[in-house]
């Protein structure tokens, strides 16, 4: 007799999924009340209607900073993806190495992103920065303050350092759970390299390559502390993405409204493309039923 599902142990996490629901709706209402309306101050509002979300979807300045935005996380997920499953496949599985390869693995996603920022903004410096004056000791004319395709460069490079070791960490963690005995059977058939890692290892960690998909995705689409203590936007608006166009409108400008309507669209963006991602890399199988382990 099959043992009765109990429920009752949701009502532990009621409390907490309330005061998160709390947390989230307050913040978004009030940015939905400001897309709708206009202020000049002293608490008055104004009704616009859809006048700012119609402003932001006709602005050449927002579609150019989403356009950079999809270029970063096109790139930055076709850099880290591989290169953490690569990584995590040499990493060893067992003996005194392994916690030392964890904790140097976990190092990066231990510093502020503030504190990222700094370390390459000083790091490309050619006066004191190593990466800056060896570049310059080899006479390639580097500055990512005034060549865009330096800016982007070290942007890119600065956030391969700081989140490939969470893709490394989380395809660790699929293939340190995937049971001995597959390899086992993959070694009496002979099997390739190749075929060990089509026909057993990617499959098994498809899940953790969702959610690392997801979560890079997002982290990088979302980008602005580091590129915005980096270069600030520049140089021009190049490496301005919308996390930075939408404070400096935001803070800098003072134009709540349009900035509330951008969040808002900016959010509905992430939403769309998460789900998309989601629903594409769940339905399409990686491992097929009648596959087998070939040389």
């Amino acid at each position: 007799m099959d043992k009765p599902y109990n429920n009752k142990a949701w009502f532990l996490v009621v409390p907490v999924f309330a005061l998160v629901a709390l947390s989230a709706i307050i913040p978004i209402m009030t940015v939905v009340n400001y897309s709708f309306q206009d202020t000049f101050g002293n608490n008055q509002f104004f009704w616009a209607g859809t006048e700012w979300f119609q402003d932001v979807l006709s602005s050449d300045r927002f579609w150019d900073a989403l356009g950079r935005n999809f270029m970063f996380s096109v790139i930055i997920l076709s850099i880290e993806i591989p290169l953490g499953i690569g990584i995590a496949l040499t990493m060893p599985k067992k003996g005194i190495w392994v916690p030392v390869c964890l904790v140097t693995m976990a190092l990066p996603l231990l510093i502020p992103w503030n504190v990222v920022g700094t370390i390459w903004q000083i790091f490309g410096r050619a006066d004191i920065g190593l990466l800056g004056y060896s570049l310059d000791q080899l006479g390639v004319n580097y500055n990512y303050a005034s060549n865009i395709f330096d800016a982007w460069a070290t942007i890119i490079l600065m956030d391969v350092w700081h989140w490939t070791s969470l893709v490394v960490l989380l395809c660790y963690a699929g293939l340190v759970s995937i049971p001995e005995a597959y390899y086992q059977a993959a070694k009496i058939d002979g099997a390739s390299r190749w075929s060990v890692f089509r026909y057993i290892q990617l499959p098994k960690i498809r899940g953790v390559l969702i959610i690392a998909f997801l979560l890079r995705f997002m982290d990088s689409f979302m980008i602005y502390t580091e590129p915005f203590v980096l270069t600030g936007g520049g140089p021009g608006n190049s490496t301005t993405f919308m996390s930075i166009d939408l404070v400096k409108q935001a803070i800098g400008q003072f134009d709540l409204g349009p900035a509330a309507a951008m969040s808002l669209v900016y959010q509905l963006i992430v939403l769309s493309v998460c789900y998309v991602f989601f629903t594409v890399m769940s339905n399409v199988g990686v491992d097929k039923p009648d596959a087998r382990v070939e040389d």
